[in-house]
């Protein structure tokens, strides 16, 4: 495997940047520099591989072919041209192009588009007599194009599907969260697999999923494919050793107390199901995770000493028409935590940024998140009898700094 250094780009969600630092700096990498929703690093394939395969964050990671500056779609035409696409692929393979731009001063950015195509299938057809043929849908290499005010980078995709992807999930239940932006709420949070954790709004199953294997020490990426594995300098054998090893660091032993609920049989059998299909049916036998059917308004305590809660609760009107709105709903489960939950800590991720101030509750932290196109808030609350507004000592809550 090439120990050259290549320059990467990862897309990441707003907030979880310096989450994704400390994995690179547990992976050996340490050239990088984060901006907002992204990271620049510089490693080597075989630290693009393990990246893939360790992070809980990124949404994808590119690989940087080439950046220059131009002033006409000419100038982007030859540049793209210039690039020894034939070293990465084949012209037997199919390609996709997609192309953002941010304050370009080109008029048509469709033509654009169509320009960078021309431009790699004109390169292979010089050199081979053939060209790639282009899938929307489901192509073999994927290039991404971003264009400013003055310069053009081009970039391989790694990643194949996106990161939050991996490889498990069937049954999404209503309203899914995806799998990175559900571990950066248990990293944000502090949480360690040491404290107890339960999510009264499990749904299906995700923060519990990914807590486990996070406390287990499962890669993410240990089920999935990957786009890399289809470029032409990918070596099987080093792959297939960097996944025997991730295998052999998976630790079946930790002792941990992981529990989900929700308020509808159906959806709790679903996380269950999901569980099983992230590999995690172990811990579901020797009840290390729970799923069970439960009013989030009912819920009690899954430990006898303190915890900490992560939950996604409904942004809008429950499904069931005859139930009460949200908002009402949320200022029950909010008496319960205040009744029941003394000393736990909870963590609320929601689209509403009035939810402190109709569930009675003053928040000690809270950290903007992009749930998709949602803005949310993930809002820390301390169950802290007659008071939500000291910090707990009875619950380690360290966290990146907002």
């Amino acid at each position: 495997m090439s120990e050259k250094l290549n320059k990467y780009y990862a897309v990441v969600p707003l907030s979880l940047e310096s989450l994704f630092e400390e994995e690179l700096k547990q992976l050996g990498i340490t050239e990088f520099k984060s901006k907002k929703a992204g990271c620049f690093f510089t490693t080597t394939t075989l630290g693009m591989m393990k990246a893939n395969l360790w992070t809980r964050y990124a949404s994808r990671i590119l690989l940087q072919v080439g950046e220059r500056n131009y002033r006409t779609e000419d100038d982007i035409y030859k540049f793209t041209f210039s690039i020894p696409w034939e070293n990465y692929f084949t012209e037997k393979q199919s390609i996709k192009i997609s192309l953002s731009a941010k304050n370009c001063p080109l008029k048509s950015i469709k033509f654009l588009t169509l320009r960078v195509k021309d431009a790699v299938c004109d390169r292979f057809r010089e050199r081979s007599g053939a060209r790639p043929d282009v899938e929307k849908h489901n192509p073999d290499i994927q290039i991404f194009v971003f264009v400013d005010n003055q310069k053009v980078t081009l970039y391989l995709d790694t990643s194949g599907e996106s990161l939050f992807k991996r490889g498990w999930r069937r049954d999404k239940g209503e309203a899914p969260l995806k799998e990175n932006l559900a571990a950066g709420l248990i990293g944000l949070s502090g949480w360690e697999p040491s404290q107890p954790l339960y999510d009264p709004f499990c749904g299906s199953g995700t923060i519990i999923i990914e807590a486990a294997t996070i406390a287990i020490n499962m890669a993410p990426g240990i089920t999935r494919r990957f786009g890399f594995e289809k470029f032409k300098f990918f070596n099987s054998e080093v792959w297939q050793a960097l996944k025997t090893e991730a295998r052999a660091a998976i630790n079946w032993d930790v002792d941990i107390n992981l529990a989900g609920s929700d308020i509808s049989t159906q959806i709790i059998e679903k996380a269950s199901k999901n569980a099983q299909l992230a590999g995690l049916t172990k811990l579901l036998i020797e009840r290390k995770i729970k799923f069970f059917p439960c009013d989030a308004r009912e819920a009690r305590p899954t430990s006898e000493t303190s915890g900490v809660i992560i939950a996604n609760p409904p942004y809008g009107e429950q499904s069931n028409p005859k139930s009460a709105s949200v908002a009402s709903m949320m200022k029950n489960v909010a008496d319960n935590l205040k009744h029941n939950f003394e000393n736990w800590v909870v963590w609320m991720l929601t689209s509403d940024l009035n939810l402190p101030r109709q569930i009675r509750l003053q928040e000690s932290r809270k950290i903007v998140i992009f749930n998709g196109p949602l803005e949310c808030r993930l809002f820390r609350f301390l169950m802290i009898p007659g008071s939500n507004r000291r910090e707990s000592k009875a619950v380690k809550t360290s966290s990146p700094k907002e």
